[in-house]
């Protein structure tokens, strides 16, 4: 029996979304020192950042004409990739890269256990 993409995409996304609620994210303290060039220099501001490092994160999905791709296509969550393939960025979870990433690995691998070549891109910003 042939899934829809439609309801594979509905998977990939609880099974992304359910990574994101136990994703152990790693906080931050942003310190801002006198001389930013100076380490040892006098701390002038610090922030806390709950969220973790800032950063991106996409899943790539390959070949872009297959049936999966085409419907990412019409509910306008893609873009070309560079490498050939459809990007898919994951633009929830404010900032955070790790849980960008949880997300994206966790959709990925609904998208392998289901026949459709996918995987994850992402970098620190």
């Amino acid at each position: 029996m042939k899934i829809s993409p439609a309801t594979i995409y509905a998977q990939a996304h609880a099974a992304g979304n359910a990574a994101v609620q136990t994703a152990n994210v790693t906080p931050m303290i942003v310190t801002g020192h006198a001389n930013p060039l100076d380490d040892s220099s006098k701390v002038t501001e610090q922030y806390f950042v709950a969220d973790g490092v800032c950063g991106f994160a996409s899943v790539i999905v390959r070949p872009a004409n297959s049936s999966f791709a085409r419907y990412l296509k019409t509910i306008r969550r893609t873009y070309k990739h560079y490498y050939g393939g459809l990007n898919m960025p994951i633009s929830e979870f404010n900032q955070s890269l790790q849980r960008k990433e949880a997300y994206a690995e966790a959709f990925a691998a609904v998208l392998r256990q289901s026949g459709i070549d996918a995987y994850v891109d992402s970098r620190m910003d």
